[in-house]
């Protein structure tokens, strides 16, 4: 069985207000020790993409001295910058697609790049796809297998994430037909935590850290900034199937 924890959304800038609230997650994340296989952050990490933000990221998730006690995996959203997520977060030159995988004994994740430079919409590019497939062709056969993204691919019923969702959805449709390994898609991007399916796998949401989107019949505003950061957690069992948590961290 695989357990993982599931934040999105941190939009570090700065700001006492973004940084409290991230810290505040990750000292929650800290007590599950022993319990949690890896946190994935899915997007949307810094709110300008600017250097110093993900260094304020990386010293906040633990990726220099082991804070957080589990694997952190990360993909970038919307605001986030390619090369200086990269050298910031990653210490690793370029500015391409940013594209990871964490094998463990109970299944694999895949980080997958859904930004498009100078653009608030997502899309899987080309190197994404031939990266998933040779990746996949790669793992046990029998190894189940998680798609994580910034950006859904399905209408969530609420125009601002709507309007700036996963484009060319029927690609990545067409690849989940042909690869029955993949057990689920794990996004971000809504700053609400959501399930639903996409191509007949389970689609989860995970919650925003920095705010919580209203829905329509919430109220006019739409970004509810004191409601309590959340946090996913995922459970990938024997048989493949998908199951998850939320809660919120006061």
């Amino acid at each position: 069985m695989l357990v993982l924890a599931h934040i999105s959304d941190l939009h570090l800038d700065g700001s006492a207000r973004a940084t409290e609230r991230a810290e505040r997650v990750c000292e929650r994340l800290r007590e599950l020790s022993g319990h949690v296989d890896a946190l994935l952050v899915t997007g949307d990490i810094a709110d300008h993409g600017t250097e110093p933000e993900y260094e304020e990221a990386a010293r906040i998730l633990g990726l220099r001295d082991g804070g957080v006690p589990f694997p952190v995996l990360t993909c970038p959203g919307n605001h986030d910058s390619r090369a200086p997520y990269r050298k910031a977060l990653l210490g690793l030159p370029g500015a391409g697609p940013v594209n990871s995988v964490q094998v463990f004994d109970d299944g694999a994740v895949l980080m997958c790049d859904s930004s498009v430079p100078g653009s608030d919409d997502g899309e899987l590019d080309e190197e994404t796809y031939d990266w998933i497939e040779t990746t996949l062709d790669e793992l046990d056969g029998g190894l189940p297998a998680l798609l994580a993204f910034h950006h859904p691919p399905v209408a969530l019923h609420h125009p601002l994430p709507d309007s700036c969702r996963l484009r060319e959805s029927g690609r990545l449709a067409g690849l989940l037909a042909r690869r029955p390994e993949i057990a689920g898609l794990i996004t971000g991007h809504a700053h609400t935590p959501a399930a639903t399916s996409f191509a007949g796998r389970p689609l989860v949401v995970g919650p925003g850290v920095t705010w919580t989107l209203r829905l329509p019949w919430e109220g006019e505003q739409i970004a509810d900034r004191d409601a309590p950061p959340g946090i996913a957690f995922h459970v990938l069992d024997d048989t493949g199937r998908l199951t998850s948590h939320f809660r919120v961290v006061t």
